[in-house]
């Protein structure tokens, strides 16, 4: 390898923590602008917002409280390398995810029959 190829190297290597270290910045400004905004035009709303949040928090630690840790063999070793906390996180987001599919078809089919009964 002579000296120019290393400099390409830690050229990428720069500019890929550059992207990263921007991806970063889009998110939290993607979430922290809309909840400023909110909370300039209507307090009111942000609090409703901010309890979504919290009622997703705590809905998630439930269901996380649920999920099992166990681990099968054929996820203990390369390329997954899954430990007993990765395999109760990936649990609970599991559940997590059946719990509001089915809260959302639930409100679907009731919202559509109070509107046929109305």
């Amino acid at each position: 390898m002579d000296v120019n190829s290393s400099q390409e190297i830690n050229i990428f290597d720069i500019m890929l923590w550059f992207t990263y270290a921007l991806v970063i910045l889009g998110v939290i400004l993607s979430i922290a602008l809309p909840l400023i905004k909110l909370l300039i035009d209507n307090p009111k709303g942000l609090l409703k917002t901010l309890g979504g949040i919290f009622f997703m928090g705590i809905l998630l630690s439930i269901c996380i409280g649920l999920s099992s840790d166990e681990v099968l063999p054929k996820f203990e070793g390369d390329p997954f390398n899954l430990t007993p906390g990765m395999s109760r996180t990936i649990g609970g987001m599991l559940i997590m995810t059946y719990v509001l599919s089915i809260g959302t078809i639930l409100s679907i089919v009731v919202t559509e029959l109070s509107k046929a009964f109305k």
